[in-house]
């Protein structure tokens, strides 16, 4: 009977460290076509509207400002006019930059957000760009679209 118990408590053991030391979980990786992803959200939708819109309203000031430019008869009014026009379209076109910029680094930072929330939810542990992958990875662009706005 003491052998026995004996045997037990040894393979009780070898169990219980062997389960200690076994291999971890290989990591779980999905793919996402990133490219439609931000397609589909609604944040770069309205950044590229509203860029639109601003490039229309460059588009108007630049022909307002050669227009009132070419009435000017005076050689040095006129160069004077233009070299103002020319700084505040230099002026217009950095606010413009700097205001996408910085919308499109949120836009980005949501996207990227609402992608890692979706995977997590999903148990992944690792999420790849489509178009960087090769071979393998679950494809959770259907997924992750559903739930981008």
């Amino acid at each position: 009977m003491k052998k026995v118990l004996t045997i037990l408590s040894v393979l009780t053991l070898m169990m219980t460290t062997t389960a200690a030391f076994a291999e971890p979980q290989p990591p779980k990786i999905a793919v996402v076509d990133i490219q439609k992803v931000v397609a589909a959200s609604s944040q770069v939708k309205a950044l590229k509207s509203s860029q639109e819109a601003k490039n229309k309203e460059l588009a108007a000031f630049i022909k307002k400002a050669q227009a009132d430019v070419n009435k000017q008869t005076d050689v040095k009014k006129k160069k004077s006019l233009a070299e103002s026009y020319e700084k505040q379209l230099a002026q217009k076109r950095e606010a413009n930059l700097k205001e996408y910029t910085t919308k499109l680094k949120a836009a980005d930072a949501a996207i990227t957000a609402q992608i890692g929330k979706k995977a997590t939810e999903l148990g992944y542990t690792m999420v790849l760009p489509k178009s960087a992958v090769v071979y393998g990875g679950d494809d959770i662009t259907a997924t992750v679209l559903k739930t981008i706005k």
